[in-house]
């Protein structure tokens, strides 16, 4: 018995659309990071980037639970002496760029590194519905009906 390792030749990609309309954040972020890395086929090679292109839409109607909207802080630095910034989730929501709060979770589940990197190049984040990739067929993967558990209607 040997054990299969994926070479780009074997690799397939695939465009995959979901909805985040209503979805909770933190279950939607494991769920695009597994498909990213391409775990969920069964030719998943570590060392190469085997996943799918994952087009989200309606980024900005993700939900959170309990009172992580107000409660949770993200931190960043500035690089400067005393230069720590803080926000919260709800306040990037209701910003310029409410898709950097599902971007920045995905990001945090993929592996730091070169491979990590050229994982993320294949999410494609959308605040609204509309998207630029109707060309490429992509499926709908239907996260909220995956689990009760996905969505939250408050």
């Amino acid at each position: 018995m040997k054990t299969f390792t994926a070479t780009p030749n074997d690799i397939e990609k695939k465009w995959v659309l979901i909805d985040a309309e209503g979805v909770v954040l933190g279950r939607l972020a494991a769920i695009i990071a597994n498909v990213l890395r391409g775990k969920h086929k069964p030719s998943y090679t570590p060392h190469m980037d085997c996943g799918d292109y994952v087009v989200v839409i309606n980024a900005d109607k993700v939900k959170l639970t309990g009172r992580k909207m107000t409660d949770k802080v993200y931190y960043r630095h500035t690089g400067h002496p005393g230069g720590i910034k803080s926000t919260t989730p709800g306040e990037i929501l209701s910003g310029d760029f409410p898709e950097r709060v599902l971007t920045k979770a995905v990001q945090r589940m993929i592996p730091s590194g070169p491979l990590g990197r050229q994982q993320m190049r294949n999410l494609r984040v959308y605040a609204g519905a509309e998207h630029a990739h109707e060309a490429q067929k992509p499926e709908v993967l239907d996260v909220a009906g995956m689990n009760v558990k996905n969505t939250r209607s408050r």
